[in-house]
């Protein structure tokens, strides 16, 4: 089967430049194929990202909110040592969990700003196909 090549300075493909990865200004099959399998990783990448974050959220705000929870079933359980000393780590408690997500989210506020700022390279258009010269018919003188 012939191999497909669509030409990058078609407008339709403008989009798939940095998909033209030999750089000869038309797109292969191969190269779309390529192409469109690092997009898809990239998309579970980022998916896998959010969901990591999301699960962090959610573990300090539970850790967060079962903390005073644990410290009055300690008083209430009579262990007042044990309430005391939980009651004791709190702002450490409080803070590190705090920071943790804060430099969590910043880091990830961080890289996307950089990933945005960078330009990306544009390979200047490609000329267009040349079309086959015309047949020249010469004419023979006997």
């Amino acid at each position: 089967m012939a191999e497909v090549k669509r030409g990058v300075s078609d407008n339709a493909y403008q989009h798939l430049q940095e998909a033209d990865t030999n750089g000869d200004g038309y797109v292969s099959s191969q190269e779309l194929a390529m192409y469109l399998e690092f997009k898809r990783k990239e998309l579970e990448d980022q998916d896998a990202q959010r969901d990591a974050m999301r699960k962090m959220t959610w573990f300090a705000l539970w850790g967060m909110l079962l903390y005073p929870v644990t410290i009055v079933i300690a008083s209430w359980l009579d262990v007042d040592d044990a309430a005391t000393i939980i009651g004791n780590i709190a702002p450490t408690y409080f803070v590190a969990i705090s920071a943790l997500v804060a430099a969590f989210f910043g880091a990830n506020a961080y890289s996307s700003s950089k990933k945005s700022e960078t330009p990306n390279f544009v390979q200047p258009p490609m000329p267009a196909r040349p079309k086959p010269a015309a047949k020249v018919e010469e004419e023979y003188v006997a």
